[in-house]
């Protein structure tokens, strides 16, 4: 099933965010690869496709998953989490209609 990872940033997390960037997407791209990954990207903090110092407000990830509680370690387990970059991560079961 797909599941919604969404995160949200902590005020002021652009340095980890940048930090722990590389760690992040290595993860992402291993789902890539597996086909598991159906979209990653940020959430711009201002409206703008290059924020600047701005940064970023967090974070959306659709990917499959065999159950919600393995979604849930995944995103517990994401170098954004443990560098303090989010404050805080949702999980949510998510189902395509369109495309």
């Amino acid at each position: 099933m797909w599941y919604a990872i969404i995160g949200t940033d902590r005020s002021g997390s652009l340095d980890a965010r940048q930090a722990s960037r590389p760690a992040h997407l290595a993860r992402l791209e291993a789902l890539r690869d597996a086909g598991r990954l159906r979209l990653a990207g940020p959430f711009p903090a201002i409206d703008a496709e290059d924020p600047g110092p701005a940064g970023f407000s967090g974070s959306l990830i659709v990917a499959e998953f065999e159950s919600l509680e393995e979604a849930q370690r995944w995103a517990d387990a994401d170098p954004y989490l443990a560098a303090g970059v989010y404050a805080r991560v949702e999980v949510k079961a998510f189902r395509q209609v369109l495309p």
